[in-house]
C-alpha cells in the first residue's frame, strides 16, 4: 500500500488529524514532509502496525500512549501507562520558571517533586545552568524519566521516594506538577481510564500534595528561593492563603495560563 491509501484507510476510523500523526511517527517524517511521501510504498510490517495503532485509537486510547511519545517542550520524551501525559500548560510551567529563574546565581540548585516522565527536568536541564534532583514515588514512571534523560545525554539525578522525604539539601528552586483532581471531579473518560490515578488524584479536595510541599519546604529551601507549581484553576485564592501561614515574607503569585484560567503559583523570595 501507498502512504496516501494508509492516509484514506485510517480516516474510516479516526480523525484525520491523528492519522498524520501516527504515521508521520511510524515512518518518521514531520506533518509536512508526509505530504512529499504520498506515493511512497509502504512495508507491510508498518502497514499491521498502523492499522493496529488505528484499532487503539478508535478505542479511545490516548494517541500518545499509541504512539510512545509526546513532544514536550522541543523534546521527543516516551510516555507509557506509569505515567502522566504532559500537557501545554505545563510547557507554560517550565516557561514562567525560567523566567523566575533569571536572575539566580549559577548553577540553580532544583528539585523536581513527582518528575514522572522527566519533562520538567529535561527541559530545565536543557535551559540552564542547573543541578537537579528529579523524584517521584513511581519505579515504573522513574524507569521511563531515566529512559528520557539517557536519549538527551543529560546528568539528572533520579530519586525514588515521597515528595520531599528523600531530599538532603537546600535548593534555589523546588517545581512540582502534583496530582491536583479532587476524587469526585469529573475528568474526560479518556484521562480517567488510560492515565495512572497516582498522577491524577489528590486528598483533601486535591490539595494534599500542595499542603505538603509547601508546609514542609521552608527547610529545604536557600534564603533566596523559588517554589513553582502548577495547580487546579480553582484552587489559586486557597492556596495564596494557605502559602501566606508559611511564606508571609516571600511573594506569593497566581498567574493564569494562555486560557485566562488560574494555573500557576510562584512563591518567591
Amino acid at each position: 500500500m501507498k502512504v496516501e491509501e494508509l492516509i484514506i484507510y485510517g480516516k474510516k476510523y479516526i480523525h484525520s488529524d491523528f492519522v498524520n500523526m501516527l504515521l508521520s511517527n511510524l515512518l518518521n517524517l514531520n506533518a509536512l514532509e508526509l505530504l512529499n511521501h504520498l506515493d511512497d510504498i509502504v512495508s507491510d510490517d508498518i502497514i499491521t502496525e498502523f492499522k493496529k495503532q488505528v484499532d487503539l485509537v478508535k478505542e479511545k486510547k490516548p494517541i500518545q500512549y499509541v504512539m510512545g511519545n509526546v513532544d514536550f517542550y522541543g523534546n521527543i520524551l516516551d510516555v507509557n501507562e506509569n505515567t502522566l501525559i504532559p500537557r501545554f500548560e505545563t510547557e507554560e510551567l517550565v516557561e514562567k520558571t525560567i523566567s523566575y529563574l533569571k536572575d539566580f546565581e549559577t548553577p540553580i540548585e532544583i528539585a523536581d517533586i513527582g518528575t514522572g516522565s522527566g519533562c520538567i527536568a529535561i527541559a530545565l536541564k536543557k535551559e540552564l545552568d542547573c543541578h537537579i534532583d528529579a523524584v517521584d514515588i513511581s519505579l515504573k514512571a522513574l524507569e521511563v524519566a531515566k529512559k528520557n534523560i539517557d536519549k538527551y545525554n543529560l546528568d539528572i539525578n533520579l530519586i525514588k521516594g515521597n515528595l520531599l522525604d528523600p531530599l538532603t539539601k537546600k535548593y534555589d528552586c523546588i517545581i512540582s506538577n502534583p496530582p491536583y483532581i479532587s476524587e469526585d471531579e469529573e475528568i474526560q473518560d479518556i484521562v480517567k481510564n488510560n492515565e495512572p490515578r497516582i498522577a491524577l488524584f489528590a486528598d483533601d479536595n486535591g490539595l494534599y500534595y500542595y499542603k505538603e510541599i509547601i508546609k514542609n519546604s521552608k527547610k529545604y529551601l536557600k534564603n533566596k528561593f523559588l517554589l513553582a507549581f502548577e495547580i487546579g484553576e480553582t484552587q489559586g485564592n486557597f492556596l495564596r492563603e494557605y502559602a501566606k501561614l508559611y511564606f508571609n515574607d516571600a511573594d506569593i503569585i497566581i498567574e493564569k495560563d494562555m486560557q485566562g484560567r488560574d494555573r500557576f503559583l510562584f512563591i518567591k523570595k
